[in-house]
């Protein structure tokens, strides 16, 4: 039997399960091999920073949603200001990243010089189950994220590292504004822009 995905508001109870789903679906994310170089502790290491990004910092200041084998973080403008990692935050990526938290740093940096600077409603993360891909878990969080975005008149933005995600978002009324070469030999991330649905 299939599993649901239908998307729910992820709770601070479901920090397992979500941080489960997207260490799964990041593992092959070229961002996060950079960030993760070591395949025999990539997982857990994708666990953890998945867990505090999620714990600490978007369960309290966005749209979290989950299907059963896929999470969505989504940051209103509103919140955009408030989403931003505190101290402790970083300093406990710091401590998951190791030698990696520099690299990891100036990727942050780079990307964020590179934010749009209207207001809009940005997809911090997006992911799902290898395991259940094709089942449309993903495209249902999307979907609802962007009624939201519509719904407030206002386009979406996103970022991803993964060429073959981009047709998916494009499906999906996404447009790619920007490629931004990482530093540090990092890899491409292609920035990418939708305007609101005027229909709604």
């Amino acid at each position: 039997m299939p599993i649901t995905s239908t998307p729910k508001p992820a709770t601070i109870e479901d920090a397992s399960l979500i941080s489960r789903t997207l260490a799964r679906a990041f593992d092959d994310d070229p961002m996060m091999r950079w960030f993760f170089t070591a395949d025999a502790s990539r997982e857990a290491s994708l666990g953890r920073y998945f867990t505090t990004l999620f714990t600490r910092q978007y369960v309290h200041n966005a749209v979290c949603e989950r299907t059963e084998a896929a999470a969505a973080f989504w940051v209103p403008p509103e919140a955009q200001a408030k989403a931003v990692p505190d101290a402790g935050t970083i300093q406990e990526l710091q401590n998951i990243l190791g030698d990696r938290a520099p690299v990891f740093g100036a990727a942050v940096e780079a990307a964020a010089r590179h934010t749009p600077q209207e207001p809009h409603w940005y997809l911090a993360v997006i992911g799902a189950d290898p395991a259940a891909r094709g089942q449309g878990h993903g495209a249902a969080l999307l979907r609802s994220g962007l009624a939201k975005a519509d719904a407030a008149g206002l386009p979406a933005y996103l970022e991803s590292s993964k060429p073959s995600n981009l047709p998916f978002y494009e499906h999906f009324g996404f447009t790619v504004r920007a490629e931004l070469r990482l530093p540090d030999g990092g890899p491409i991330l292609w920035q990418m822009w939708r305007e609101p649905d005027q229909a709604r």
